[in-house]
């Protein structure tokens, strides 16, 4: 069964410099959202809402194009990113490894650590 890769936070950076057309998927709640968010825009959809969410998940995203989930370290992302995959035929697919802290050390310092 297929997986998804894992990205760097200094490569999902410098893809979406370039201009690459990344969706990036914030899967962290709303209270880490207002502590800490990254300066590109972002798909919220919050693990704990699903529910909320899950029936329009095909009007926010795009099958066809990459997607990079990012989450506070890397596992509710993982897991998020794998459900895409397995459950929802996305092909490509990446965790952003470290999450927004790894993004907070690796990329921009003024993105805040919590």
């Amino acid at each position: 069964m297929a997986a998804p890769e894992t990205i760097r936070t200094r490569d999902l950076h410098d893809r979406l410099l370039q201009g690459e057309t990344i969706q990036v998927v914030d899967v962290r709640e709303h209270d880490e959202l207002e502590l800490a968010r990254l300066p590109h825009p972002v798909v919220h959809l919050p693990l704990s809402q699903s529910s909320l969410w899950m029936a329009t998940l095909s009007e926010q995203l795009d099958r066809e194009r990459p997607v990079a989930v990012i989450c506070h370290a890397g596992i509710r992302s993982w897991h998020f990113a794998c459900w895409l995959v397995e459950h929802h035929g996305f092909t490509t697919v990446w965790n952003v490894q470290g999450g927004i802290d790894a993004w907070s050390v690796e990329v921009d310092s003024t993105v805040p650590r919590y």
